[in-house]
């Protein structure tokens, strides 16, 4: 090969040499700026995490939570994407009020809601592949209808608290972290006007799943959500995601 050439391929080999180690300190530095959520301590151990523990193969930049801050640090959430948990859902009025116990199993966009109601009835609503199923306990027979991506939330009587991300800053009065029963959450405080309306939300850090939420209208308790219990994936995923006459309408792989 000619001088000439050999000089070219030989350029040519480092500047792709150049080019992938650019690529890679590039990747690198932006792993090693992206913020991670961690709960400040107040705990007075001087942790940075809520567990105790940092891991060596990670970097976590501390991110303060404020009224200004909240809604870009819900938007890094992700919600546990297959969970079994249980909750309780109020309702008060004047002069009366009523609980329903709620069983909830999910997979990916899978929901079976199983509820408890005030009348005695269980009621079931099974969400997934953009359709609900729904049906009470002791028939076969069950009717359908569309689903979206709130179906699930509405069927739990449950707010989507990702609402908050569309709200106007100056609605949002209170957010910062909290301790809940023992579970790290963010707290959103958020005050509406019409009607006059507060809403509270309790949102777990680990699992980005709602464990408690109120409403107050002109300062009168109107709703509770109340989800402390553990979060588990030990459940009968044929049996969850089936409907009454039997047929299996998704497997947990």
């Amino acid at each position: 090969m000619e001088p000439k050439k050999r000089l070219l391929v030989t350029l040519a080999v480092v500047a792709l040499i150049a080019g992938a180690m650019l690529v890679s300190f590039g990747r690198n530095l932006v792993a090693l700026n992206t913020p991670r959520v961690v709960l400040a301590d107040t705990s007075g151990s001087g942790s940075d995490t809520s567990d105790g523990s940092l891991s060596p193969s990670n970097v976590y930049q501390r991110v303060e939570v404020t009224p200004r801050t909240v809604q870009s640090v819900i938007a890094t959430l992700d919600r546990s994407d297959s969970y079994y948990r249980e909750l309780t859902v109020e309702s008060f009025w004047t002069g009366g009020s009523s609980s329903t116990a709620v069983q909830v199993w999910c997979d990916g966009d899978w929901c079976h809601v199983r509820q408890a109601l005030p009348s005695g009835a269980v009621r079931h609503d099974l969400t997934g592949g953009g359709k609900l199923y729904y049906w009470y306990d002791g028939s076969q027979q069950y009717q359908a209808a569309p689903a979206d991506g709130l179906s699930a939330d509405l069927a739990q009587h449950i707010p989507t608290y990702e609402t908050v991300l569309q709200l106007r800053q100056s609605a949002i009065v209170a957010a910062d972290y909290r301790q809940l029963e023992g579970l790290s959450c963010i707290y959103v405080e958020v005050r509406l006007d019409d009607p006059q309306r507060t809403e509270r939300y309790w949102i777990g850090l680990d699992s980005g799943l709602l464990v408690q939420a109120e409403a107050e209208e002109t300062g009168t308790l109107t709703y509770r959500l109340s989800a402390l219990s553990p979060i588990t994936t030990a459940y009968n995923a044929a049996a969850a995601f089936s409907l009454p006459d039997g047929t299996s309408l998704h497997n947990v792989t």
